[in-house]
Formats: structure tokens, sequence, C-alpha cells
């Protein structure tokens, strides 16, 4: 046996059924093991989309993706996908060839160790031959332990080498990665149930942590014992709002009725969020709150490098939970904010009614997504990217989904096309993204892989043949926007021109029309919706014009 078909066998072990990326001469044995193995090798048009398709898969199932490139330039490709899953927490493990170690001029030599170190990404390398198996395993530990992505660089002139110890079953890194769940200590617990008792309006700000970990009943029970508004950070937007007491995003694109509501809360109780400054409005969400935060790390600051007044490490669920056990202990019970004239606020707190004139031959973006938010089934997920379209959909497309992700872990565009096509590898289940046009540009090849592998993915183009973000950037600072503005083709021809569907929607009917078909028969499809600039996003009227009606 050889080591490469070792390393393969060592990848299914570990429960890798899927990897992303594209062969070269690095990684062309392994990936051919693979196969022969059974697992789906998807060949992508660009290493950095291989990558970013792990991310999408590690996003859905937190757990460990396989993504893979071969040594050098290969590895280059991957310097976005790496930080944007880093910062997005993912564990990935990415399978990277190496150069040769006896060749110091192989024209692809690279130091990968510290191009992985520089990307925020965890490094192992194949040492020798007969290292395969703890390699590997260390690869998948790690990525498991730290959740993020971790490159496995292997020499060359090693995959070809003997595996010597065939016969020695694989050992998989479940053996040694034992998590518990992590139960709050017992005096900090009196001190948070101390915090929340003494105050008479709360708000729970729940973040993918305590979704991860399930949390969602004992949120709601905690809610209710205390009065509580329940709203989430971005990246869970729409989870939790079967809840009457749902008052959405907290943050900067959170509705204005709520952050009035937010700015007299006396307790904010965070639950698996980190409360960065994006969550908090820079502090100002919150002036008088006491802050009781809950997460599995050790610690954590919140916005401004503070320290909560209360932190608890602890699970998501088991720290509400025995949290909730004890104010009831205590016989503690509180209407809070929990009135008919908070509901009446909350009703359709979203709503952005502000006019604009539309530019001739497009849609309003905003009726566009209240469109696609009916259109579209809740059991089909709901994906955007992180430019200035994402506003709309993550403020207007409020119904409960099995999947609504938000793309804003770097600040890049470009990422989610390849994260909704790993989203859909991950379940098999048809979604949507809704992203600038941009952003589906960069990766527009990527199209292409999501035909060849006949995924249910419908791609809306948001277009308003601009570079959103700078458009409004420069306005506001009237500066000239036309170097900001670039026109696209019609991007549903496109889509057909690559074997799948496609569309061009400048009216509400048009975009009906087309996502209708979609539903009936989900497959890979683009619509090109055009879209007036003349509408900023809420968030952008914020930020940039200081506006907020």
């Amino acid at each position: 046996m050889k080591v490469y078909q070792r390393l393969a066998q060592a990848f299914k072990a570990e429960g890798c059924t899927a990897t992303f990326g594209m062969m070269g001469d690095g990684n062309m044995y392994w990936l051919t093991e693979m196969h022969k193995l059974g697992i789906k090798v998807h060949e992508v048009r660009h290493e950095g989309a291989g990558l970013g398709m792990a991310d999408g898969w590690a996003r859905v199932t937190h757990e460990p993706a396989v993504a893979t490139a071969t040594c050098g330039p290969g590895v280059t490709q991957l310097a976005t996908g790496f930080v944007t899953a880093a910062r997005g927490h993912s564990p990935i493990v990415v399978f990277c060839g190496e150069s040769p170690t006896t060749d110091d001029e192989y024209v692809q030599r690279f130091d990968q160790a510290r191009f992985a170190a520089a990307c925020e990404a965890g490094f192992v390398r194949l040492t020798s031959p007969d290292n395969a198996d703890d390699a590997v395993r260390k690869a998948f530990y790690l990525a498991k332990l730290e959740s993020r992505p971790i490159m496995l660089s292997c020499p060359m002139d090693y995959q070809q080498k003997n595996f010597e110890d065939a016969d020695e079953e694989y050992q998989p890194s479940s053996t040694v990665f034992k998590p518990g769940a992590v139960h709050p200590d017992a005096k900090e617990l009196e001190r948070a149930a101390d915090i929340v008792a003494s105050s008479k309006k709360t708000v729970i700000v729940v973040g993918r942590g305590a979704q991860w970990a399930g949390a969602g009943e004992a949120v709601l029970k905690l809610g209710e014992r205390t009065g509580a508004l329940i709203a989430t950070s971005l990246l869970v937007r729409t989870w939790l709002n079967e809840s009457e007491w749902h008052a959405g995003i907290s943050g900067t694109y959170g509705s204005r009725p709520s952050m009035k509501l937010f700015e007299e809360a006396e307790c904010v109780i965070g639950v698996g969020a980190s409360l960065n400054r994006y969550t908090t409005e820079h502090g100002y969400l919150y002036p008088n709150a006491k802050y009781v935060h809950i997460d599995s790390q050790p610690h954590m600051l919140i916005a401004g490098g503070r320290s909560a007044d209360c932190y608890l490490q602890a699970d998501a669920k088991v720290g509400v939970e025995e949290l909730e056990k004890l104010l009831a202990k205590r016989n503690f019970k509180l209407i809070g904010y929990r009135t008919p004239d908070v509901k009446q606020k909350l009703a359709n707190h979203n709503a952005d009614r502000t006019e604009f004139e539309m530019d001739p031959g497009t849609v309003d973006p905003r009726e566009a997504c209240i469109a696609l938010d009916k259109l579209l089934p809740p059991e089909i997920g709901v994906l955007s990217g992180s430019g200035m379209t994402a506003g709309f959909v993550s403020m207007l497309m409020t119904r409960r989904r099995v999947l609504a992700q938000s793309g804003h872990f770097f600040g890049c565009i470009g990422q989610m096309l390849p994260a909704a096509m790993g989203a859909v590898a991950a379940t098999g289940k048809p979604m949507v993204l809704c992203d600038g046009d941009a952003s589906v540009m960069m990766h527009l090849a990527e199209f292409e892989t999501a035909v060849r592998y006949n995924m249910p993915l419908l791609v809306i183009v948001m277009n308003n043949e601009a570079l959103g973000a700078e458009y409004y950037k420069l306005d506001a600072h009237k500066m000239d926007i036309t170097t900001s503005m670039i026109t696209t083709p019609d991007l549903g021809k496109v889509g057909v021109s690559m074997g799948g569907r496609g569309a061009m929607a400048t009216t509400i009917d048009d975009l009906t029309k087309a996502v209708q078909e979609w539903v009936k028969k989900p497959g890979p499809m683009m619509i090109d919706m055009r879209i007036s600039r003349s509408v900023p996003s809420v968030p952008y009227r914020r930020i940039h014009y200081g506006r907020d009606e």
C-alpha cells in the first residue's frame, strides 16, 4: 500500500464523504484513491472556491469538511477562503500537496506553514511515510478542537512511499476527541441570577453557539420567566422567531423600533454570541444594561474590549437551563417587556417605508425581497452575501427557515456562491443564494460546477451593475459614482450557456414567474434581477448618510 492510499483510507475512516478542490500533481493520487473509496470528489474551477464550498459544508453541519489543493500556486489560491473560514469558525481539513523534500529548486516550492499561519489556519505536515495516520488524526482533531481550517501538507515524494503498517486499523480522531458539556460555576451562576433578578427589562441575544448547542427551547423558557425580548446575532437572524417576543437582529441590521426597545434594557444575556461591536452597536445599543455572557469558551471580551459583568463558561443549553432553574427556585417571574404596548411596537417592525424613485427597468430591492420571502417555502434555505444587498435580505426576509445564513465573517465578497454550493452538497436540499452582481461574478465559473453536479441551487443576482458598497460611499462623499459602476451581461443567459436555467427579471412579475418555475423543479438556475441603485439598504443609510427612516 502506498502512503497516499493510506491517507485516503484515513480520511474515509474520519467520516469524510465528500471533498472539494482542483486536481494537481501534488494531490492527484490521493484524489483518485478517494474516488475509488466512494467519496464524492467535487472538481471545481478554482481552488479557493473549493475551500469556500467546504466552508459552506462545515457551516451547515458544524462537522469537519474536506477541501484539497495541489502544492505551491494551488495553495496560494486558498488565502481568502482560509481567512473567511477561520473567522467563521468552520472546522475544515485541507489536504494540500507539498513540493518534494528532495528538490530544493522545485518550481512550485513554497513555505506552506508560514502561509497557513498568515491565513489564520492551523498546520500539520506529513513528516515521514510512517506518520500518515498520526498526521491525519491530528489534523481532524485540531479542526474539531479549534473549530477552524487546518492545512494537512503532504510532500509529494512521501505520498509515493510504501506504508508499512497497512494491516493496522486506523484510529480516528473521535477516539481522542471526546468533548463533554461544560457546566457553569455555581458561584458565578448565583451572580448571574442576581443580575437578572434585579433587572426589570432583559434582552436575550442568541448566536450560532446557542443554535449549535440546541439551546432554543431553553432560551424560550428563560425568556418566558424573565419577560425578556429575544434577539439574535446577524448570523442566526430568523432563529426562534416563532416567539411573538422575537425582536429580530441585535445591532446594525436591527429595526429602529427594536433598537428603541433595546435601549431600555437593564440586562443583556448573551448566549453563544460574541456580543461584538456590530451586535451591540459599539456599545450604544444597550447603554444602561449589565451583561451576563454564556459561552463554552474560557472567556470572551465583548464590544470595545469590555468584560461582561458576569461570565459563565458553559455549554449554551446547559448554562441557560441552569440559570432558569435557579431563578425558578427563587420563585422569580417577571412580565418585563412582555406587554401589549411592546407587542404593538414589534408588529411589522422591519418594514421599510421610505420612498425612492426607481431607476427605469429595475425593481425595488425591498419589494423583491418581500416577494421572495413569500414565494419560497420555509423548507428552502436562504443564504446571502456580505455586500450592500445583504441588508435587504437580512432585514426583510424574516420567514422562519431551515437555514438562513449570511456571509459577514471577513467582510469580503465572492465567497457565498461557493459556500451555498457546499451547503447544498452537505444537505442535498434545495437552497437559494441572494447576492450582488460583483460578488457572483467573482466566482461565476463555479455555476458550471453546480450544473455539473446538478445542484438544486437558485442564484438570484441582485444586480445594480455597480460595486454597491463603494457606490454609496462615493455618493455620500459627493464623489464621482460612475467609477464604481460596471456593466454586466445578461446573467440569466450566462446561466443557460453553462447548461443551467436562467432568467432576467426587471419586474416583480418576472421574478415571481422565474422563482415559481424553480420551486416546482429545483435545479441549477440563475436569475439576473436588476435592482434600482436609488435604494440604499437601511444599514448603508445609517452608516453613510446618517439617515434611519
